[in-house]
């Protein structure tokens, strides 16, 4: 069974920056043990989770992205699309440290052979405690979108 790490990063008291650990809380609440599927929220990154990249062959960041599309547009980017993206900074909130922990797995030769973002497109970056409106309303939507892929990833690896 392929191991996939859902990562989702944020800082939870910035309204919608929050927003890729409040989509894996959702997902872990509703699936919470399913087989071959490490939930973690990566907070606002660190260098510590590296090792645990490495550990996987599938790798899914749940994250706010600037897409340049209305709030709470989904964006689903895989394998070098995901890359390009991240690698063009600007983009992510946490692009810096997300490119800084893929390419020390890439150094390692530990690069997760499937991997993708999937973005949400913030509107605001306030203090508080949860997402706003749109963002909340796209978590269902996401949700369903890294279960498919998850599923995908899985048909294909057997």
């Amino acid at each position: 069974m392929p191991r996939t790490l859902v990562l989702g990063i944020g800082n939870t008291l910035l309204s919608d920056e929050g927003l890729g650990v409040h989509l894996l809380e959702y997902l872990r609440e509703r699936h919470p043990d399913l087989p071959g599927v490490t939930w973690l929220d990566g907070g606002t990154l660190s260098f510590t989770l590296a090792p645990l990249i490495e550990e996987h062959e599938n790798l899914i960041v749940l994250d706010a992205a600037q897409l340049n599309k209305a709030p709470g547009s989904i964006s689903l980017l895989t394998g070098d699309e995901m890359d390009t993206f991240v690698g063009h900074g600007k983009r992510s909130v946490h692009e810096v440290g997300l490119v800084d922990l893929l390419t020390i797995a890439q150094l390692q030769e530990r690069l997760p052979q499937r991997r993708a973002l999937l973005g949400i497109q913030p509107a605001a970056f306030g203090w508080g405690e949860q997402p706003g409106k749109a963002v909340m309303q796209a978590i269902p939507e996401a949700s369903a979108q890294v279960m498919a892929l998850i599923q995908r990833w899985t048909d294909e690896q057997d």
